[in-house]
């Protein structure tokens, strides 16, 4: 295959493992297709994969962390380029997505149009869907409006976890981008418009699923939905869950899906009385909660 382009610079912006892939691999095809190439980190992030691999291939590197700033040196961008934008919470200005010497694309980790905005791996969980996806289209001045270059989907299993599905969606991205690099090269990719509503729900960095609450009367299949939603791990992504218990506010610490026998095992020696809580989650199966009073924490 002739690897020729007319672009002639590739920057990259973002952070984490999408962002490492996709450096990598647009630095291993620089030569091929003869493109200078930079990186730009909008949100730093410690232990940062980019910067190393950008020091080890003498990639031009800068850290903008202002959004006028960031604005300001990509509109100061003169030739035909090609802007990827993975794992990446920067709004491109219209003036910037309509310059015709400029093409911007985006990874998102839901099956667009559904699930546009922040956080999608939480909203598809807590929807109970049973399969999710990513989507790399092209931005416009809208907020995921753009047509669709490529998407790939995967089940979502029922014990599975935001930390974990948001794994399995950079795993994808990875694949989908370098599927789809020679097309976006040759500028010949078969995009298809998304056909969403104008109505559709768009979900913000500042909404958690459930309003990061539940009662103990709630179905306990739904609390656990609630909580693999929100868990994202070792990142804070959201706050500490929150439901009453015995009269007071209570954070939860951490939950776990158990046998009922186990359950009713440790009942009996007394852990209820020790900050734990058991939910019947099934015919043989319990939902296990460790839990602190809220006001005590803060303390």
């Amino acid at each position: 295959m002739d690897k020729s382009t007319s672009f002639r610079k590739i920057v990259i912006i973002g952070y984490g493992k999408v962002t490492g892939e996709v450096l990598q691999y647009v630095y291993d095809n620089k030569k091929e297709y003869g493109y200078d190439m930079a990186f730009i980190e909008h949100e730093i992030h410690p232990f940062s994969i980019t910067e190393k691999i950008c020091s080890e291939n003498n990639i031009p590197f800068r850290s903008i962390t202002g959004k006028k700033e960031l604005a300001a040196a990509l509109d100061q961008l003169t030739e035909k380029t090609l802007i990827i934008s993975a794992s990446n919470n920067f709004l491109f200005p219209a003036s910037l997505v309509d310059k015709p010497h400029i093409t911007i694309i985006n990874f998102h980790n839901a099956l667009l149009p559904d699930y546009p905005g922040r956080n999608a791996p939480a909203w598809v969980i807590f929807a109970g869907e049973k399969e999710t996806g990513i989507t790399w289209h092209y931005v416009t001045a809208g907020v995921d409006e753009g047509n669709i270059i490529i998407q790939k989907r995967c089940r979502i299993t029922e014990d599975m976890k935001a930390y974990e599905l948001t794994e399995q969606l950079m795993d994808l991205a990875g694949e989908a981008f370098r599927e789809s690099f020679a097309d976006l090269m040759a500028e010949c990719v078969k995009a298809r418009e998304q056909g969403f509503a104008k109505d559709r729900r768009m979900y913000r960095s500042c909404e958690v699923p459930g309003d990061g609450h539940f009662e103990l009367t709630d179905r306990p299949e739904d609390i656990y939905r609630l909580l693999r939603s929100v868990d994202y791990g070792k990142n804070d992504i959201f706050p500490p869950v929150r439901t009453v218990i015995d009269g007071q506010e209570a954070e939860i610490l951490r939950y776990r899906k158990i046998s009922a026998d186990k359950a009713e095992s440790e009942k009996a020696g007394g852990q209820e009385e020790k900050g734990f809580r058991y939910l019947p989650l099934g015919e043989n199966t319990a939902l296990k909660l460790k839990y602190t009073v809220a006001e005590r924490r803060r303390k």
